[in-house]
């Protein structure tokens, strides 16, 4: 993600974080005489403008045409999140928010949810958490319930206390004794295992089993593979509106190709997954997505995990003119509190 720093002398550095941080606070183009008297340094105002234009040179600053000030651009803001900021602690009394409303008794699903909504009313900006895999899971209990025709209805509790109902279609009938003799196997046999183990275990068992537990293993297989086959990945979004009233992202276009965006979650998820083997927080400022409804904004990532083990990635989505220093400590909070609030019950490891 970084680049090559351009060589910077100690004053183009301070100018730099100066002119930044105030066009964070402002939104405005900063000019040379608001630099001369904020910036902490004793030189002119035209030493300052000498300064400004070598840092426009590099490609760190842009020139408004209505304005003689200057605005950082992406790669401005590049070398200013990777040395120049100064990030300070999350406070107490926000952390305390953050445990708080990431309680270990609630759900996964629901936990997932609070970290969104916590995100964006933390930071005003757009909160986003990619789901954990379902198979990083493993299963307490199953239960099927005959439905209409072959069609069955099996009811799987992971160890995480989520319960999944899923209707599934096997290629013949079962009776009710039959669903129940596999239940029972599956839950004696199986319960406590990832989903990914418990395929190829049944398989492996089936290749050496013969007459009646063959067949009732034949069964467990039919009926496992439909019932715990993993559903496609998913994220939580929070607070896609808080975009609307935003200055930088007064472009009714560039809205619509990110709200667009939102709404396909494809592309996001996929960038999330991509941060997701790298620790700490991860910065993407602009084009660095690699997404064109991106372009405009930035992404402030960081993995969450639980016993070492990383489940999934959240994040906050905003305008590149975000306050980095507020955003990075609620993100990283964020992450390790819901990784605490996901732990397995009783130290039990997710798989690796």
């Amino acid at each position: 993600m970084n680049t090559a720093l351009p060589p910077l002398d100690p004053r183009a550095r301070q100018l730099l974080r100066a002119l930044i941080g105030r066009y964070i606070r402002d939104g405005e183009p900063v000019g040379s005489q608001t630099l001369a008297r904020h910036a902490g340094l004793d030189v002119s105002p035209a030493t300052i403008r000498n300064i400004l234009a070598d840092l426009e040179d590099s490609g760190l600053l842009s020139s408004p045409h209505t304005s003689a000030g200057r605005v950082p651009t992406a790669q401005g803001y590049r070398v200013f999140v990777d040395s120049l900021l100064q990030v300070r602690s999350l406070g107490e009394r926000e952390v305390a928010r953050l445990r708080a409303e990431l309680n270990a008794g609630a759900g996964t699903q629901a936990l997932l949810g609070n970290a969104s909504e916590l995100l964006s009313a933390m930071t005003r900006f757009v909160g986003v958490v990619s789901a954990p895999r379902r198979e990083q899971f493993a299963f307490r209990q199953i239960d099927f319930v005959p439905l209409d025709g072959r069609r069955i209805l099996a009811i799987v509790v992971f160890a995480d206390g989520e319960v999944q109902n899923r209707v599934v279609e096997p290629q013949r009938s079962f009776d009710p004794a039959e669903l129940e003799r596999v239940a029972n196997y599956l839950n004696t046999h199986c319960a406590g295992r990832p989903l990914a183990q418990i395929r190829a275990t049944l398989l492996h068992e089936l290749r050496q089993a013969r007459d009646e537990m063959a067949q009732l293993l034949a069964q467990s297989v039919d009926l496992a593979e439909q019932a715990l086959e993993p559903p496609g990945d998913d994220m939580v979004l929070a607070g896609q509106t808080r975009l609307m009233g935003l200055q930088d992202l007064s472009d009714v276009e560039r809205l619509r190709e990110l709200f667009e965006a939102f709404a396909r979650k494809r592309e996001i998820l996929q960038l999330l997954e991509r941060t997701q083997r790298a620790p700490g927080v991860r910065i993407f400022i602009g084009e660095e997505t690699g997404l064109a409804p991106l372009d405009g904004v930035s992404l402030v990532t960081a993995p969450y995990a639980a016993d070492g083990h990383v489940l999934g990635v959240l994040g906050v989505i905003g305008p590149t003119r975000m306050a980095y220093d507020r955003v990075i400590p609620v993100v990283q909070a964020a992450a390790d509190l819901l990784g605490e609030a996901l732990r397995p019950p009783g130290g039990e490891r997710p798989p690796t």
